[in-house]
């Protein structure tokens, strides 16, 4: 059976190629499990989360009873109170814990069993049969719990979890599970503030027992190689695989699910396509920009997710927003409550003491999403009707576009006070030029020489790039610096001609678009 890529349920090494996790499995095991930790992997959708709980059961088994459970099996009614969650915990544990294997262990699970036939048993008689198990049982019990999500909003589950933390306080004492592992994307300290809408008890949580799961479950460049590496032995396709590997991280900085969506569609998808009529040809740099663009251009479970949650977190959507489109440095406190809940639904992380988009691909999917609802706006219909003055033999003309953006923004916000082209520039620009490019051409924000004065935008467009640099003027001595780094940033990308459009408050200004020669590189600056 040929392996597939696999970006649905968790993933096996015989169906699919994906990265190595002993490592990850034996830091989990010496650090959490054997100290006997309570714990919770949290993490954003689609991050793997389930694959490392289904290895890691694997991986215990010889030490361990490892009985584990998926909260999606619950129905909703099972939460109706304490007694019909009891019988439904109790079913789902026992038929769990036969699955374990373990020869002469009928007897253990007796007192389970009574449970499922009575009416009248609630959470209290629950745990004395659970410590009474792993009072007896040969080898310490390792509790996994995947989709805690599913329970979050129950109050019932929240009691739940307070008698956990109970007997775990008093398990020197009282026998109790070796360790408990939960998943989902929700952090149970959050699920107070779930419950309850009052500050009093938003922070109060029934898992404060919990230890600081700090294992990166992201994919490093030499795990996306080891990969490929496994791909290229059976399928022979002649790529770069460190280059390659490293084109992937830099769109999807690891995050599981995206690297692996790339992947599958370079294999099934673009492959033997225009352009791309060889493995060879496919998984190039080229081939991975139509990946992306192919992935941006289709609903997802992941970017649909993302999506809602900016609907139901306003101020969240509103820092995304300052950090795309102003360059908003903010500083990294993760008891911000906004930044917190970004980094929980792995939409953000802390980058040098700052707060920055998880990777390039959401931050492209932000972008379309942003644009998208500004597609009814007068500047997206302008860039919509000038759009095909700017394809030249399928070749877009920036210069042109520059030009023709200088002319309308000069007419429409020439006369806006300084306040609002800071804050508005450079997001007027975006909206413009995204019906140009749309359906054929990205771009997206670079994240490492952007800030309140500067960005830049690189655009892809039919196989050539085009780098933008948008910057707020501030005088001659710092627009000579712009300029020096943008022919720096020309040599990274190896291009001899780059583009600068500067929002100027001077009213000596000459407005306009003109080509100015830096050393050996060509540089079309636009002000307005």
């Amino acid at each position: 059976m040929r392996r597939r890529f696999n970006i649905t349920g968790s993933c096996s090494p015989q169906r699919h190629y994906m990265v190595q996790l002993d490592n990850r499995l034996e830091k989990i095991k010496e650090d959490f499990v054997d100290y006997g930790s309570y714990f919770v992997i949290n993490r954003g959708r689609q991050y793997g989360k389930t694959t490392t709980l289904r290895a890691l059961k694997q991986y215990l088994k010889g030490e361990y009873i490892v009985v584990s459970l998926d909260f999606q099996e619950l129905g909703t009614e099972e939460f109706a109170d304490t007694v019909t969650f009891t019988r439904a915990f109790a079913d789902v544990f026992a038929r769990a814990f036969k699955m374990t294997e373990i020869s002469g262990m009928r007897e253990l699970l007796e007192p389970l069993n009574e449970i499922r036939e009575r009416h009248d048993i609630g959470l209290k008689d629950l745990f004395v049969r659970l410590s009474g198990m792993c009072e007896k049982s040969p080898r310490p019990i390792v509790l996994m719990i995947d989709e805690v999500d599913s329970a979050g909003n129950n109050q019932v589950f929240v009691d739940f979890l307070a008698l956990l933390r109970k007997y775990y306080l008093n398990r020197d004492e009282t026998p109790i599970f070796h360790s408990v592992i939960l998943a989902g994307v929700y952090d149970i300290k959050n699920l107070k503030l779930k419950l309850r809408s009052d500050s009093e008890h938003q922070y109060n949580s029934p898992w404060n027992i919990a230890a600081d799961f700090d294992i990166d479950m992201s994919f490093s460049v030499s795990q996306i190689e080891n990969m490929l590496e496994e791909y290229e032995e059976e399928n022979k396709t002649g790529m770069n695989i460190k280059g390659v590997a490293e084109e992937i991280y830099q769109y999807t900085s690891g995050y599981p699910v995206l690297v692996s969506s790339i992947c599958k569609q370079l294999d099934e998808k673009i492959f033997g396509t225009v352009g791309f009529e060889t493995m060879q040809k496919t998984w190039t740099k080229q081939g991975i920009e139509r990946a992306v663009s192919n992935i941006l251009r289709k609903s997802s479970p992941l970017f649909e997710s993302m999506t809602k949650q900016l609907d139901i977190y306003k101020d969240l959507r509103g820092m995304i927003e300052d950090i795309i489109y102003r360059g908003r440095k903010v500083t990294f406190s993760p008891e911000q409550k906004s930044i917190s809940l970004g980094l929980m639904l792995g939409f953000l992380k802390e980058e040098n003491s700052r707060v920055s988009i998880a990777n390039r691909m959401f931050e492209m999917c932000l972008l379309n999403l942003f644009m998208a609802e500004e597609s009814g706006s007068d500047i997206y219909a302008q860039g919509g009707s000038d759009r095909v003055g700017f394809i030249k033999d399928n070749m877009l003309d920036m210069t042109l576009v520059l030009k023709k953006f200088v002319e309308y923004f000069t007419e429409i916000y020439g006369q806006s006070d300084q306040k609002f082209i800071e804050k508005q520039g450079r997001k007027i620009f975006l909206i413009y030029l995204k019906p140009i490019i749309n359906g054929t051409g990205n771009y997206y924000l670079e994240a490492q020489t952007r800030d309140e004065r500067r960005t830049d935008i690189i655009v892809d467009y039919l196989g050539e790039q085009f780098i933008v640099e948008l910057k707020i003027w501030h005088g001659s001595e710092y627009n000579e610096r712009g300029e020096k780094q943008l022919t720096d940033y020309l040599d990274y990308y190896r291009k001899n001609k780059g583009y600068m459009l500067s929002f100027n408050f001077n009213k000596n200004k000459e407005m306009g678009v003109k080509e100015i020669q830096i050393g050996n590189k060509v540089v079309v600056e636009a002000v307005v």
